[in-house]
C-alpha cells in the first residue's frame, strides 16, 4: 500500500515509520525516490512555474528530479519537516539558476557580437569549426552511450526544438528532456576534462 509523503513524515504513521522512510530516501532507494516524483511533480511543477514557462519549464522539472535522483548530499539536506516545501524551495532555486544562466550565455554572445569575434577571419572559423567536429567526434566515441546518439545529433548538432525532435525521433517530450539532460551533464564532464589537459 502507498503512503503519503507528507503523512510518512509526521506523527501519523509513528515516529519509527519516518525515521526509516527518511534513511531509505538518503540511501536513494528506488522505491521511495519513485514515489517521490509522482507524489512530489505538482510541488515541483508549481515551484519552477513561478519563474519559467513551456519548454524551459519542463526542462528545470527534469533537472530538479535528476538532481534528486543522483546526488545523495541533496537528499541528505533534508532532515526532516515537510518534504514539499523542501523540494519546493530546492526548484524554485533551480529555476532562478536556469533563468541567470540563460542570462549570461545571452550577455557572452551580445558582448562577442559587440567586440567583433562572431565575425571572425574565415580561416580561423574553418579551424575551429575542424577542432569542434574532432571533439564532437571524440565525445560521441568515448562518452556517449549509442542509445542516445540519436537525441544528441537531434537537439546539439541540428538544435531542433524539443518537440520537433521528440516528434522526429517517436518519442515522449519528458523521455527526450532526461536524455538531454543525461547527456548534457556527460558533455560538461567530457568538455571540462578536455580544458584541464594542457
Amino acid at each position: 500500500m502507498q503512503v503519503n509523503i507528507e503523512d510518512a513524515l509526521c506523527s501519523g504513521l509513528g515516529e519509527d515509520a519516518a525515521d526509516r522512510w527518511l534513511l531509505d530516501f538518503h540511501a536513494g532507494r528506488r522505491s521511495v525516490l519513485e514515489q517521490c516524483y509522482r507524489e512530489l511533480y505538482p510541488t515541483v511543477q508549481r515551484a519552477v512555474g513561478r519563474v519559467l514557462t513551456g519548454a524551459d519549464q519542463e526542462t528545470v522539472i527534469h533537472e530538479v528530479f535528476y538532481r534528486l535522483i543522483s546526488r545523495e548530499e541533496l537528499r541528505r539536506s533534508f532532515r526532516g519537516g515537510s518534504l514539499k516545501a523542501w523540494i519546493a524551495t530546492v526548484a524554485y532555486h533551480q529555476a532562478l539558476e536556469y533563468v541567470r544562466r540563460l542570462q549570461r550565455e545571452r550577455g557572452a554572445l551580445e558582448q562577442a557580437r559587440d567586440l567583433g569575434v562572431v565575425e571572425a577571419d574565415a580561416v580561423e572559423a574553418s579551424d575551429s569549426e575542424c577542432e569542434a567536429r574532432i571533439l564532437i567526434e571524440r565525445f560521441r566515441r568515448e562518452c556517449l552511450p549509442e542509445k542516445w546518439h540519436a537525441v544528441f545529433e537531434a537537439r546539439f548538432l541540428k538544435q531542433l526544438p524539443q518537440r520537433e525532435a521528440a516528434r522526429e525521433l517517436g518519442m515522449h517530450r519528458t523521455t527526450l528532456a532526461y536524455q538531454e539532460l543525461r547527456i548534457r551533464a556527460l558533455l560538461r564532464r567530457f568538455l571540462l576534462r578536455e580544458g584541464s589537459t594542457p
